[in-house]
């Protein structure tokens, strides 16, 4: 240790002690037989964290929220009507089994989640996507039947056999990616969602309400378009065969929204409650029933609706192999929207959101629902900022909107039988209208982050033509290629110190930091591993302006070289001995021996000298340390330890200030007799000193003491 004058502090330097195993880690054995105890409290903990309702439920001040959580389920309840059963249309099945899908799940979720603003149900994004599967599974091709006349046989669908093997699709879909978010929530792994970033999920979204646009107008226009999914699928059009009443119908329906969702903005902050305004559009049924526009126009309606709830049905397991990959998309981008939504919520308001518990929580509405002939569930935007806005405390609202959902599936679900298709198609696409605005992102992604920027253009347009499976997981790789594409690409840079201080930055940067004499401090902002631990090595070579490869290809060669003027020298020694007679050694002689003992000539029973530079004729470089910054590398692999082992041959000091980092380079086998872990510090201003107090010993002085 070496007190140097350095701001004028007497400053000890600190080597790290290696922790001792007991400390670093406790035996797994013990983990093990710690964690399986069984008591009262770890049980009755472990039912209050799957159950979180037993939390909250027996603390929920009744007087404060009960008439808030009323009116906000309602609000709920009424959005939630119209929606179900258009969501239904997306994801290809009847609309009544929108409406199972609106009362099953949200019950299961209201018992095992974490969130208390959500409104899980069903959603556009997830609804396309189940669409999609029981369109591709189940197509109208499969279904067509000989229509028997006197006269003619015509090629009909069978709209029930069709509609029926639908709805086995999609409840067996949605009970595998219940599954699926079961399995994932059990083993902790809500972390999964972090893998779709933000500018992927918004990306994501966006093509996927094109998606629902697109396939909503054939009912804006009255037409009857087999859904063809794949590559490209979005190309094609058949205005020629439009409605005419079919699309009066849609844009009288459309221009009335979007007039009314204005007017809701501009009364919100003087009205609690929202204008119903789906709800209003419902009063379409009135004018469909009595115009007959199904007889005289033609115009597709929803139809007769099955009074009554259905009793459970276990799923078919026949078609599984089928959508095994499709239900692991499903489970995460139903998943992905619920946490992030929740988390915003979690956070305004000051309460926590258990990933893994709404994983499970997730999970359980789908897999529950899949036995009442539900289609996946998840959260939704403008219901859940509809149940924030109007006073909503808790999932107790959820409920409240339950029980209209029943009353409406008990009481009066038949009279919407006569609803047009459009109204529904209509209400869908003016619901879109926050999703599209999402393409504002362009302009704000290319101030911020391009490459955030091309994450969103990427998932946008592998989406929309790739489709909604194959464009996540596209999109997914992609953005994991960005990060390790920044890996590779690193800054390096070379440290200097700030005068009078021990904060050292890149020289580059700062104009008041300063090289010290003789140290060179590199650091690269990222980790270090195999993708970029050449380029590592190559920007060290290339900011230190030395070449030790080169440098010790010279020194072997002028080794080499005094090797072979040795032995000549050798060789006539030995003839000059023959011919003396004499035993004594002349003067020049002695002193030529002297000079080949210096040039490192081996002799018997001794191990030969190390050549230096300055006696071997090179130039040496005027860098006598090398201190390596580690403290932005969190993990290291083999690849990285072969690299820095290799330097370190060269070098005079590591920076590291992990202990993880510790244990991997001793893994690596890294340490050594010429590398000891006195070449680690926990700064670099401790490295620069001990550097500096060497290099004072070598030359045989005194540290400077500050007095």
């Amino acid at each position: 240790m070496y007190p140097l004058d350095t701001n004028c502090l007497q400053i000890q330097i600190f080597c790290i002690e290696p922790l001792s195993p007991t400390s670093a880690q406790t035996a797994p054995k013990q983990n093990f037989l710690s964690s399986s105890r069984c008591s009262q409290s770890k049980a009755k903990s472990l039912l209050f964290r799957f159950i979180p309702i037993l939390v909250w439920i027996p603390k929920y001040p009744y007087k404060d929220w009960l008439l808030n959580d009323i009116i906000s389920g309602l609000s709920v309840g009424i959005m939630q009507l119209p929606q179900s059963m258009a969501y239904a249309l997306l994801a290809g099945v009847p609309p009544a089994f929108g409406l199972y899908t609106a009362f099953y799940p949200v019950l299961i979720y209201f018992t095992f989640g974490t969130s208390r603003h959500v409104s899980i149900g069903t959603f556009a994004v997830l609804s396309v996507m189940i669409g999609t599967v029981t369109e591709r599974l189940a197509p109208d091709g499969d279904f067509v039947i000989s229509s028997d006349n006197s006269t003619n046989a015509t090629l009909v669908i069978d709209i029930a056999a069709r509609d029926l093997m639908r709805v086995k699709v999609a409840t067996l879909l949605t009970f595998f990616s219940g599954v699926y978010q079961i399995v994932l929530g059990l083993i902790k792994f809500g972390f999964v969602v972090t893998y779709l970033s933000d500018p992927l999920v918004r990306g994501y979204t966006t093509a996927a309400a094109i998606h629902v646009l697109i396939s909503q107008l054939k009912y804006v226009f009255g037409i009857n378009i087999p859904r063809y999914n794949g590559p490209l699928s979005l190309i094609y059009v058949t205005l020629p065969l439009t409605n005419i009443a079919t699309l009066v119908i849609s844009i009288i329906v459309m221009v009335t929204l979007y007039a009314l969702k204005l007017l809701n903005d501009y009364i919100k902050s003087k009205s609690p409650l929202p204008i119903p305004i789906e709800l209003l559009e419902v009063r379409t049924i009135v004018v469909s029933a009595n115009c007959n526009l199904t007889g005289k126009y033609g115009v597709d309606v929803v139809g007769s609706i099955p009074k009554g709830l259905q009793a459970p049905v276990l799923p078919e397991f026949e078609m599984s192999s089928s959508i095994i990959g499709d239900a692991f998309a499903v489970a995460i981008v139903g998943y992905g929207i619920t946490i992030s939504l929740g988390k915003i919520f979690g956070l305004k308001h000051g309460y926590q959101v258990d990933s893994n518990q709404e994983l499970i929580a997730l999970g359980l509405s789908n897999f529950v629902g899949g036995f009442f002939q539900c289609f996946g569930v998840s959260c939704s935007m403008s219901r859940s900022l509809v149940q924030e806005s109007t006073g909503g405390q808790t999932q107790l609202a959820s409920v409240v909107s339950c029980i209209l959902i029943l009353v409406v599936i008990l009481e009066i679900g038949s009279l919407f039988s006569a609803l047009p298709k459009a109204v529904l198609a209509s209400i869908i696409i003016i619901n879109l209208q926050g999703m599209f605005k999402q393409f504002r992102d362009i302009c704000h992604f290319w101030k911020t982050n391009k490459v955030d920027l091309m994450i969103w253009v990427v998932t946008l347009l592998s989406t929309v033509l790739l489709g909604m499976d194959i464009g996540l997981a596209a999109s997914v790789g992609f953005a994991l290629l960005t990060v390790i594409f920044q890996t590779q690409l690193p800054t390096y840079s070379i440290l200097g110190q700030v005068p009078m201080t021990d904060i050292y930055r890149d020289i580059t940067k700062f104009d008041t930091a300063k090289e010290i004499s003789g140290i060179k401090i590199f650091q690269s902002t990222a980790t270090i591993y195999f993708a970029n631990a050449e380029l590592y090595e190559e920007a060290l070579k290339k900011k230190m302006g030395i070449d030790v490869a080169v440098l010790i290809t010279k020194k072997k060669k002028r080794i080499l070289k005094l090797e072979k003027k040795q032995k000549k020298m050798a060789k006539k020694e030995k003839k000059a001995e023959k011919k003396q007679k004499v035993s004594t050694w002349p003067c020049d002689t002695l002193e030529n021996r002297s000079i080949s003992v210096n040039m490192d000539m081996e002799q018997p029973g001794s191990g030969p000298e190390k050549h230096t530079l300055e006696s071997l004729g090179l130039q040496k470089p005027n860098v006598h340390s090398l201190i390596l910054d580690f403290s932005p590398v969190n993990f290291v692999d083999s690849v990285c330890i072969k690299i820095i082992k290799n330097v370190s041959r060269h070098t005079k000091a590591l920076q590291l200030v992990t202990w993880s980092i510790i244990q991997q380079f001793e893994k690596g086998e890294f340490f050594g007799k010429t590398i000891t872990k006195s070449h680690l510090f926990h700064s670099l201003h401790d490295a620069v000193l001990h550097c500096l107090g060497d290099q004072l010993d070598r030359k045989g002085l005194e540290p400077p003491v500050c007095k």
